[in-house]
């Protein structure tokens, strides 16, 4: 097995979700499920390549959009085609507009007693993909849970927003192709060409 299955990842049980009002797709109200979430005594640590076949278990995912508003008012979004790297299989060749990725136990052990496991790992995931050279605010927004998929019953997703001053946001990771910004209303023009969760962020966001 792989380096990367073997890496133990962050997971809450899905019967703990579902405790908080199980939902498909979107749902904006962030409160209601992260903090529950994230501060449980239910969390544990477990190695990747056993959670991604576990529906009993959701990993927790920050992911993360770059919106970009041009002089004129265009709305952009980052984008970009995953390729054949170490990243999750069954999302190779799609188009995506998220950036993020698994909070591992080394996360946890990076951070003190009293820090965030949760906004070290986000911030790793974040270095390791893209290069952020712009000011920017970010919030988080909305959760995603798609249990339509066989990639989304296994995970768990925190939407983040940043909002850019300016569209310099590039790739880090050669997984990460065809990379920038592009007008949000191109994107929602192909959404069949997009990863499940871009599509369900997308549509909650901007139509």
């Amino acid at each position: 097995m792989s380096t990367v299955m073997l890496e133990k990842v962050l997971v809450v049980p899905t019967e703990l979700f579902h405790e908080l009002g199980h939902f498909q797709g979107f749902s904006p109200d962030v409160a209601r499920y992260f903090e529950p979430l994230a501060s449980s005594d239910q969390i544990s640590y477990r190695p990747r390549g056993d959670m991604e076949e576990d529906p009993s278990f959701k990993q927790l995912i920050p992911y993360c959009l770059f919106r970009y508003t041009t002089p004129t008012g265009e709305v952009q979004v980052f984008d970009y085609l995953r390729g054949g790297g170490v990243g999750e299989a069954r999302l190779r060749a799609k188009r995506s507009v998220g950036v993020g990725g698994h909070i591992s136990i080394e996360d946890a052990e990076a951070v003190s007693h009293s820090g965030d496991v949760y906004r070290e790992g986000m911030r790793r995931e974040l270095d390791e993909e893209v290069s952020i050279n712009t000011q920017y605010t970010e919030s988080a927004v909305g959760m995603i849970n798609d249990d339509e998929t066989e990639v989304g019953k296994v995970h768990l997703g925190v939407v983040h927003l940043f909002d850019v001053e300016s569209p310099s946001v590039e790739p880090r990771e050669d997984d990460l192709t065809e990379a920038g910004f592009r007008p949000v209303a191109d994107i929602l023009a192909e959404l069949d060409r997009y990863e499940s969760w871009s599509q369900i962020v997308m549509r909650a966001l901007f139509e």
